[in-house]
């Protein structure tokens, strides 16, 4: 009853404060929010502790943020997972089915769909592409991804930490990166298409 009550009153705190709810009683926030001026927030969305949201942040339903910074005219979700740890700069963007531990996400830089970023620093303009992975973890300790400026991340890729991608690069899509990038480069590892006319399957 406590907590049910802290809630009712953590609504009534931030709908005062002019944050725009759909569905407040499908809203959760702690005690140490902290929401800033003309914020959006859709039905189901979850809001651990210290979590810090600037203005003009727009946050779509059943996503999740605990100790994470959102910077100013930044749109989350739906079904996002921000772990502690994150900054995401403003006017970046993290999109649906998405999740971020222990990274920045640069200004103007985009995240939208289905990918995993994890101890990594994104500069600004970043692309990342659909199903784009940071692998972080070897097996005993975590290892640090670097994204510089401008750079674009082709869908379904998998980014080996350590690593460091220069501005202005381009992955193409479906690769494995386990090297450093140069700038202005274009970076590929794809096996070769093989194609054989007139196929028959065995019967």
């Amino acid at each position: 009853m406590k907590q049910l009550n802290l809630q009712v009153n953590l609504r009534k705190k931030f709908t005062k404060k002019g944050v725009k709810m759909i569905a407040p009683e499908t809203v959760f926030f702690s005690k140490d929010t902290i929401i800033g001026k003309n914020v959006t927030i859709d039905p189901y969305v979850v809001i651990g502790e210290k979590v810090k949201i600037q203005n003009n942040v727009k946050i779509y339903s059943f996503s999740h943020l605990e100790k994470v910074k959102i910077e100013n005219n930044v749109s989350i979700g739906p079904y996002a997972r921000l772990r502690p740890g994150v900054i995401l700069r403003s006017g970046s963007r993290v999109g649906n089915f998405v999740e971020v531990k222990k990274s920045i996400i640069g200004k103007n830089s985009k995240v939208n769909h289905l990918s995993y970023i994890g101890d990594s620093n994104l500069g600004e303009k970043v692309n990342i592409g659909a199903g784009t992975i940071t692998c972080n973890y070897d097996g005993r300790k975590k290892n640090k991804t670097k994204i510089k400026n401008k750079v674009f991340i082709g869908s379904n890729s998998s980014l080996v930490a350590p690593l460091t991608i220069n501005e202005n690069s381009i992955i193409g899509a479906g690769s494995v990166i386990t090297k450093n990038v140069k700038k202005k480069s274009l970076a590929l590892t794809r096996s070769q298409q093989v194609e054989i006319k007139n196929y028959k399957r065995k019967k």
